[in-house]
């Protein structure tokens, strides 16, 4: 196909969709198209820039009579200069609140009739799209988006359901990149050295932004049944508004020296590598990025039922899903799964989980086939 000009915009902070988008452009530009990343600041997962990798910052102006800088309108303004400037053929959104109106804005301040994909990931539609304030907004976005996309089945249902927009929506999965997450336990040794962990003691693993939603509570209670049964650790690896109030509920369970907040890290795969298994109980998940990281490693994963997550985890082969706030059933899930012929079986189809139905190439082809229908339907 014809090499684009494509403009990216995404959070550039630590999240799934920061992650995605980042990760997708970088494919992107490996196959001659130029992606430009237009945001607040340079996408965390965006280290260096090429030719074919540009960042446009957002500058937002101070003004006395803003209670809160207008970072949506500023942002609008630069994806308008960028569209006229860099020649773009497609703007690529990821979130419909607040990047897919700032795209229309943008569009239209340009004059210009540059098609729109938006993607949506969860959030923007299962907590903004819930809010009566809001909702209208989330379903425009979506409607002046030349094509939608969502992340998981799941996503797209509940989008049809709670916004009820007049737009067709195609689910195309997220993915990683294999050549960061995979089966390496070179530095296993190490990282359990680090925390003090007994080279024979299983480890279990949980890594998130550590809001309300990701339950930690929960992860935290199915730990404690755990350790009746087994001496065992667990690495809770991130930082976010709940860090706090869950260290305090570590010491109220009594388990503080089997629980290590390891704060933001960069060597995920290797954090991945020296655990066993994930535990990830979120209570609204769209997909559950760092379960398919911890899958390309060869962890299986007890997860929540909920969202698009049993369209990643498959009960019984390579993890097992639980209701929310069952302790009990998680504990027992585990003990089972760190059997050895078990745990050999859940970890392979782990392996070829990651492999098969979400490897990163079969994914980008999917946007770039995306990409061009929009480019040359215009």
């Amino acid at each position: 196909m014809k090499r684009l000009n494509v403009g990216v915009i995404c959070y550039p902070t630590v999240g799934g969709s920061g992650v995605v988008a980042t990760e997708l452009g970088k494919k992107m530009a490996s196959r001659g198209h130029t992606m430009h990343f237009i945001a607040s600041e340079q996408p965390f997962r965006l280290t260096k820039l090429t030719e074919h990798l540009k960042f446009h910052p957002v500058k937002i102006e101070d003004y006395a009579v803003f209670q809160y800088p207008p970072y949506d309108i500023a942002l609008a303004n630069k994806i308008s200069q960028v569209i006229v400037q860099e020649k773009l053929d497609v703007l690529h959104v990821h979130y419909a609140m607040p990047h897919a109106i700032a795209a229309a804005l943008g569009r239209d301040m340009a004059k210009s009739d540059i098609p729109i994909i938006t993607t949506l990931h969860g959030t923007d539609v299962t907590i903004l799209g819930a809010k009566d304030s809001l909702k209208d907004t989330v379903r425009y976005g979506i409607e002046r988006s030349t094509i939608t996309t969502a992340v998981s089945d799941g996503l797209k249902e509940e989008t049809y359901k709670l916004i009820q927009p007049d737009a067709q929506i195609e689910t195309i999965y997220n993915f990683i990149d294999e050549a960061t997450y995979y089966v390496n336990r070179k530095n296993r040794p190490k990282i359990r050295e680090e925390f003090g962990i007994p080279s024979e003691q299983p480890v279990f693993i949980h890594i998130s932004n550590f809001r309300e939603v990701k339950r930690i509570d929960y992860i935290l209670d199915s730990f404690a049944r755990i350790l009746t049964e087994i001496d065992a650790h667990l690495l809770l690896v991130g930082d976010g508004p709940e860090r706090e109030t869950m260290e305090r509920y570590v010491k109220q369970l009594n388990i503080s020296t089997s629980v290590t907040f390891t704060g933001k890290r960069q060597d995920t795969n290797d954090l991945l590598n020296a655990s066993d298994m994930m535990l990830h109980l979120s209570d609204k998940e769209a997909f559950g990025l760092v379960i398919l990281e911890a899958f390309a490693c060869g962890l299986p994963v007890i997860a929540t039922n909920i969202g698009g997550i049993p369209e990643v985890v498959t009960h019984g082969q390579n993890g097992y899903l639980v209701e929310l706030d069952e302790p009990e059933r998680v504990a027992r899930y585990a003990l089972e799964l760190l059997e050895p012929t078990q745990y050999a079986r859940f970890s392979q189809e782990a392996l070829h989980t990651a492999q098969t139905k979400f490897h990163c190439e079969h994914i980008v082809d999917q946007y770039e086939a995306l990409y061009e229908k929009v480019t040359t339907d215009v």
